[in-house]
């Protein structure tokens, strides 16, 4: 006896089974993609601490690195303008000083020059007074003015050795005259010694030659003789 067939075995599938059957394989499928994205998003999660350290201790390398080595020199256009500026301002301090010593030279001469014409106007003022007593001279030696009275004469030659001795004292030189004053090798050249009986040992007993200073300053030394004592 031959076997019976299912009808419900052999049927075709309908569409709405069809419709189903595609839909679950399509939910199976994403079902499946979201939990391997879940999986690499959990294994992302863990790997980032890892990743952020490794990060941070590069960094941190890098900073270390950095601190060690010694900056390098940066030159901007402010360090430039100084340095152009501290340059303009040596110029200038250098043409001041050259001016300052040209100026001083000048000066110098100038006061070398006004010192020697004070000299030589102070020398022609005693210049001038000293040919008067040379002038008055050369008329006591003149024929028509001897006198035939050498007390005449005499008195003459006084007045005019009067005249010398002023012109010289109004100069500031002053004689040094150190009859019975203690002996000065300062101011006095010993020449020699001699017992006196009224003038002490040590003492000025004659004036061989007058000295002269002038304004304090000793131009001639007296020569003296001095007293050796009784």
């Amino acid at each position: 006896m031959a076997e019976e067939k299912n009808p419900e075995q052999n049927a075709e599938p309908t569409e709405a089974e069809r419709a189903q059957f595609e839909q679950d394989v399509l939910k199976a499928a994403q079902d499946a993609m979201n939990l391997e994205a879940d999986g690499s998003a959990e294994k992302a999660a863990e790997e980032a601490p890892k990743a952020d350290a490794e990060t941070a201790d590069a960094k941190a390398d890098e900073a270390t690195k950095a601190e060690e080595q010694p900056a390098a020199p940066s030159i901007d256009a402010s360090t430039s303008s100084a340095t152009d500026t501290l340059k303009a301002e040596l110029a200038a301090a250098n043409d001041r000083n050259l001016r300052l010593m040209a100026e001083f030279d000048n000066f110098r001469r100038r006061s070398a020059k006004e010192q020697l014409d004070l000299i030589e106007t102070a020398n022609g003022k005693l210049l001038e007074k000293l040919s008067e007593v040379q002038d008055n001279f050369e008329r006591a030696f003149a024929a028509e003015n001897k006198a035939k009275d050498l007390e005449a004469f005499e008195k003459g030659m006084q007045m005019i050795y009067n005249q010398f001795a002023k012109v010289l004292t109004d100069a500031g030189l002053e004689q040094i005259d150190p009859t019975g004053k203690e002996f000065d090798p300062n101011c006095h050249e010993a020449l020699m010694q001699q017992p006196s009986e009224t003038i002490p040992e040590g003492n000025v007993v004659t004036v061989f030659q007058k000295g002269y200073k002038l304004k304090n300053k000793i131009l001639k030394t007296a020569k003296v003789i001095v007293s050796s004592g009784k």
